[in-house]
């Protein structure tokens, strides 16, 4: 079983910057991906931003070149830098993670971009 530990996000002006974090912890398969998906009022969950055991990286065409994903393998925690935010960033965003076996997501947390 995984537990997900989010921690970020919060009010920033168009322009501005939020970083996400993501802990994952307790007993579980080896992680195959970690990534951040997001859902905007009334719309569906996109996702935002991948990080695969091999380092490699996948990005929402929305995102690609403000956003980066990373992960640290020793302490399976993933950050999310979000630079040069914009108004349509506004969602609430979810920490997921798939091992071998199952898929997990976390709480959401809540990111506003707004003057």
């Amino acid at each position: 079983q995984v537990q997900l530990e989010e921690s970020g996000g919060g009010l920033v002006q168009p322009g501005g910057s939020l970083n996400l974090s993501c802990l994952a912890s307790g007993s579980y398969h080896r992680i195959e991906t970690m990534a951040w998906y997001r859902q905007a009022p009334g719309k569906g969950r996109d996702a935002v931003a991948r990080v695969h055991k091999d380092g490699s990286t996948d990005y929402g065409i929305s995102v690609k070149g403000r956003f980066t994903i990373s992960r640290d393998y020793y302490k399976d925690l993933a950050h999310l830098e979000m630079n040069n935010l914009k108004s349509e960033d506004t969602a609430v965003y979810y920490c997921n993670v798939v091992t071998t076996v199952r898929e997990y997501w976390g709480q959401g947390s809540q990111v506003t971009v707004s003057s």
